[in-house]
């Protein structure tokens, strides 16, 4: 899904958002790399990320060719800072209403509100393109993303219990959040 690139000012800094575009791979794999390693709250660690440009691109092509799905970046002045996604639930009509998001922004940019912007610029794009849920799963512990996704309607439905084993040996649950409407 191709959207209209926006930019505008805040805290006196310039904030722009716009699609992934193909010259983008590169950076999205560098920048997945470090932000898997700054925390314990993603999917993966760092060393398994393993995607190829050719991977990326066509990650990033599949993304702007399609009517539901979307891939969104974010820059502060020019800087990538991080990005939002969602991507239909679909396998069938009886799932065709809902959406899964996805949110990562490099750690020394959260806190300052690029969470809120990406995110509420998702939803509305979703609304757009005809999804009534959105859902998502946050890692037991995230509490300032728990906080946000709550702030913008999204409620806890359900929690896989240990779904996240880390190298030392600790685990954390799976928290599942829906936003209807």
């Amino acid at each position: 899904m191709i959207i209209q690139e926006e930019t505008f000012q805040k805290n006196g800094r310039e904030i722009t958002l716009r699609n992934a575009r193909p010259e983008d791979a590169q950076m999205l794999i560098e920048y997945l790399k470090t932000v898997t390693g700054e925390t314990r709250f993603l999917m993966k660690e760092p060393d398994e990320v393993f995607f190829t440009l050719e991977q990326e691109e066509a990650f990033i092509k599949m993304h702007n060719d399609s009517a539901t799905n979307l891939l969104l970046l974010a820059f502060v002045d020019g800087e990538y800072v991080g990005n939002c996604s969602f991507e239909s639930k679909a396998g069938s009509r009886r799932c065709a209403h809902r959406a899964g998001i996805g949110i990562a922004l490099f750690q020394r940019y959260t806190g300052q509100g690029l969470g809120r912007i990406l995110l509420e610029r998702l939803i509305g794009e979703a609304h757009k393109a005809g999804f009534e849920q959105l859902e998502l799963t946050v890692v037991e512990g995230n509490q300032r993303a728990i906080h946000l996704y709550e702030s913008l309607g999204f409620r806890e439905c359900g929690r896989i219990p240990d779904a996240n084993r880390y190298d030392d040996g600790t685990c954390a649950d799976d928290i599942l959040m829906v936003r209807k409407g």
